[in-house]
């Protein structure tokens, strides 16, 4: 090529264009389209009919993502992301197959990201030394666009991890029963985890661990399930080594064929201070991305803040157990050293009054006075045995459960979202409908989390309704004034509810939200006060 060939000028005018689409990367979509421009300014500058980057997966075992330039979209996805590199590609998808090829590497210093890859020089020409100095640019400027952009999504993923751990402990440390604690980490744990699940497991009383709390978008029918000790990762995971699965399904070390269905799989102990509490469990379906060294880490991290959490829990809940068992002591001591001792003297001024009494009235009635006394220090002294006798540990009211939820959706939502409550709520909904309404709360919350950039939301909990059928129900309300459902949108969580309800006898729907002139999403969901699952 002529050494007064306009190429360097060319590529500096586009430079600054280049650059600002790197400024933009934020998300995987802007990187996307920043590595599409790059892609064709390559080709553009270079005279290549085809260009392709291809960047590889943080792991370094495959493409997470492969950009073209002229290759129409459908031909691109039917030929897949195949073995052979981007080259190997490249020369499959052009047509006719391109003799000269240009390939260098994308990267950050010695961090290899990928590569720029260009193909059919037009003319039928050879690709020249201005050419691959024009893709060695261009290829650093990918390199920096992906760098900038892992940097900004590692940051929001530890921020989510962050927020998940904050709201599993403020829910933990605001009270309630153990089951809604276990289920609570199963839930943050899933869903930071993009799992397809989560379980707890906590150890068996015959050996093995115990699956105790699931969280999951349809009922699972292996809560209670006991992993035996004979297995090879309950050894490990009691002697508080993680477990990584990449296909769980197949791994000879999952015995009990509860994992079956599910692929990628982390397996975490439930430690803290060199004791271990459990394991979390999150395994992700068959064909979906295995979790990178970055989620491991994050997860693992997790998993010990929520055994800290879990720890702090029980040390709470066993002092307010001491302050309630110190109190009921109290009480008891003043009931027998003072109330009682005060009644039987009274009794016996009474007696006293009833011998000297000439009256035959008086008499009898005072007489009947002393038997009521007589039964009234019976009974305190039933009541005082009672006290002295350890209270029976009783799950928490809906009531408290709803608020608990509130509390941990306000840490990812950056404000709490109001409540009120219609009818005797803890008292007429029955368990099985309460642990449901839970659940769909949660996801409503979640849902108005990730999608409706609300500012506001209610909650609203009515037991007080008549269900189309006639029935008694409990209403659950849950109103944003978001940007609402788009035209199109997903619909996934909504199908969810949905499902819940009428698993119950119910119904969900929902409708205009509580902002101005409706905007947003209100989510009606609705069952039977008391139910049970269908078979």
């Amino acid at each position: 090529m002529p050494a007064t060939d306009p190429l360097p000028n060319r590529l500096t005018a586009r430079v600054p264009q280049l650059l600002e689409a790197m400024r933009s990367v934020g998300t995987g979509l802007e990187l996307h389209s920043t590595l599409d421009r790059i892609c064709e300014t390559a080709a553009e500058l270079a005279e290549a009919r085809y260009a392709a980057i291809g960047v590889l997966d943080e792991e370094g075992r495959g493409l997470a993502d492969f950009v073209t330039y002229g290759i129409t979209p459908e031909r691109a996805a039917a030929v897949g992301r195949r073995p052979g590199g981007v080259v190997g590609l490249l020369r499959t998808l052009s047509r006719p197959p391109a003799r000269a090829v240009l390939d260098v590497p994308v990267r950050i210093q010695e961090e290899i990201f990928g590569n720029l890859c260009l193909a059919g020089k037009h003319g039928g020409g050879e690709f020249t030394g201005d050419d691959l100095q024009t893709a060695r640019v261009l290829a650093a400027e990918a390199g920096i666009a992906i760098g900038n952009a892992r940097l900004h999504e590692a940051a929001r993923q530890r921020e989510r991890w962050i927020d998940g751990s904050v709201a599993v402990t403020t829910a933990l440390l605001s009270g309630g029963d153990t089951d809604d604690a276990l289920e609570c980490v199963a839930e943050q744990a899933r869903r930071l985890a993009a799992a397809a699940v989560g379980v707890v497991l906590l150890p068996a009383d015959g050996g093995g661990l115990e699956v105790a709390a699931i969280a999951a978008d349809e009922p699972r029918a292996s809560l209670g399930a006991v992993i035996p000790p004979d297995s090879p990762v309950v050894e490990q995971l009691l002697e508080g080594k993680a477990v990584f699965v990449e296909e769980a399904g197949t791994d000879p070390r999952m015995i009990t064929g509860l994992a079956a269905e599910y692929g990628p799989m982390m397996m975490l102990p439930l430690q803290s201070g060199g004791r271990v509490l459990g394991a979390l469990v999150t395994p992700r379906w068959r064909g979906e991305p295995s979790f990178t060294g970055a989620e491991r880490t994050l997860a693992t991290q997790f998993a010990c803040q929520a055994a800290l959490a879990l720890m702090m829990a029980d040390a709470q809940r066993d002092r307010e157990r001491l302050a309630v068992y110190e109190d009921r002591d109290r009480i008891a001591r003043d009931l027998h050293d003072l109330v009682i001792q005060r009644l039987f003297a009274t009794g016996m001024l009474l007696e006293n009054a009833q011998r000297t009494s000439a009256v035959p009235e008086v008499r009898a009635g005072v007489g009947k006075a002393v038997d009521e006394l007589d039964v009234t220090i019976q009974e305190i002294r039933t009541a005082v045995f009672a006290l002295q006798q350890g209270p029976a540990e009783a799950p928490s009211g809906l009531r408290t459960r709803v608020l608990r939820e509130i509390n941990m959706a306000a840490v990812p939502l950056g404000f709490k979202p109001s409540h009120r409550f219609l009818g005797p709520v803890d008292a007429m909904v029955g368990e099985f409908t309460g642990k449901n309404l839970i659940a769909a709360l949660r996801e409503a919350l979640s849902n108005a989390f990730r999608h409706a950039g609300a500012s506001r939301i209610e909650v609203a909990v009515d037991a007080t309704v008549k269900l189309p059928d006639g029935r008694d129900g409990v209403r659950l309300t849950v109103g944003d004034d978001g940007v609402g459902i788009p035209e199109g949108g997903r619909r996934s969580g909504l199908r969810n509810l949905r499902r819940r309800a009428e698993s119950l006898g119910g119904s969900s729907h929902y409708g205009p939200g509580i902002g101005e002139r409706g905007s947003g999403t209100t989510v009606v969901w609705e069952a039977p006060l008391q139910a049970g699952p269908r078979p």
